[in-house]
């Protein structure tokens, strides 16, 4: 068989699949497919392999099938979790995306950017853990959800007050995000509410391959949301979507749902702006005792935790396509 096969072959294969052919050869009935995996977790790669067997299978001359798959090694992308206002659960949101993306087989390390007011440490059961230095970067510290994590919470006593003016803050950013994340190819980084120094600091030193805004569906927290998704436009960092959370609460005793926060206010100005809407995630008791207790609730399989699976899932497909372009 000739070259000319192998392009027909080709031409017939699903995009999915073409798109990421680097080679394809057909000799005596075998066709060897080579494929870029290249920034797919392991279920995405299982998956296009899959899809690639069961589309040579069935044309005609092809009587055996071989798949390689090949990796080139890709920046470490930042997706920066952001809301422009505080008290919404951002921190929470950013906890949780990071073990999700944890759990689909990618290399995730979590920066905790709230320097005045940082969580993560908590979050993720990591509070008392110091992390220590290495040719004068710091070393990330590993947390029992696969998630290594760098915050001030790990840098400062608890309880103690941090009253850095704007370049120190900046300084302590800079400091976290250029540690040894060797092994990262993705950063989740949890930003401090507004649009100043910190994140300046952000988008002109490490610009952020994408950004995830979180509000509740409340119109004074839409205001602000607004506004961080403006910042990221005029930077050029594509917004990834909007996340609505504490949307909706269940009454434990009687199961009615109630909205305090109102409802659909965060996809309304996720449409009125043109960017996808990640979906919502529920103000509920469990998420919050779970995470009090540094017990992500995506790290299990429990009900309370699928809302921020399914909000992985999409970011996870978002970096997938990235990759592929």
């Amino acid at each position: 068989m000739n070259g000319q096969d192998a392009e027909a072959l080709k031409a017939r294969l699903p995009q999915t699949v073409a798109g990421r052919t680097r080679s394809l050869r057909l000799s005596d009935g075998r066709a060897t497919l080579v494929l870029d995996a290249t920034g797919l977790a392991a279920a995405a790669r299982e998956a296009l392999e899959a899809d690639a067997r069961a589309a040579l299978a069935g044309m005609p001359g092809v009587a055996d099938v071989r798949v390689a798959m090949m990796a080139d090694k890709v920046a470490r992308r930042i997706i920066a979790v952001a809301s422009g206002k505080g008290g919404v659960g951002k921190s929470t949101v950013s906890a949780n995306l990071a073990v999700a993306l944890a759990r689909q087989g990618r290399k995730v390390g979590l920066v905790d950017a709230d320097i005045y007011g940082p969580s993560q440490a908590r979050l993720l059961g990591a509070e008392g853990m110091k992390p220590k230095a290495r040719d004068s970067k710091l070393e990330p510290v590993a947390t029992a959800w696969g998630v290594p994590v760098l915050s001030m919470g790990q840098l400062s006593d608890p309880g103690q007050s941090i009253a850095w003016r704007g370049p120190m803050a900046a300084g302590a950013l800079t400091q976290m995000l250029e540690g040894h994340w060797d092994d990262c190819d993705v950063l989740v980084v949890d930003l401090p509410p507004g649009t100043g120094d910190i994140q300046l600091t952000m988008l002109q030193k490490f610009k952020p391959a994408g950004a995830v805004i979180v509000s509740t569906p409340q119109d004074l927290a839409l205001i602000d949301a607004t506004r961080a998704m403006e910042l990221f436009d005029k930077s050029q960092v594509p917004v990834i979507g909007v996340v609505e959370n504490m949307a909706g609460y269940a009454c434990p005793h009687c199961g009615e749902v109630s909205d305090p926060f109102g409802s659909g206010g965060a996809e309304a100005v996720a449409g009125q702006r043109g960017v996808p809407f990640l979906g919502r995630i529920p103000l509920d008791m469990a998420i919050r005792l779970e995470s009090d207790a540094g017990t992500p609730p995506a790290a299990g399989d429990a009900p309370q935790g699928q809302a921020f699976r399914a909000l992985a899932q999409r970011v996870g497909e978002w970096l997938d396509r990235g990759a592929a372009a």
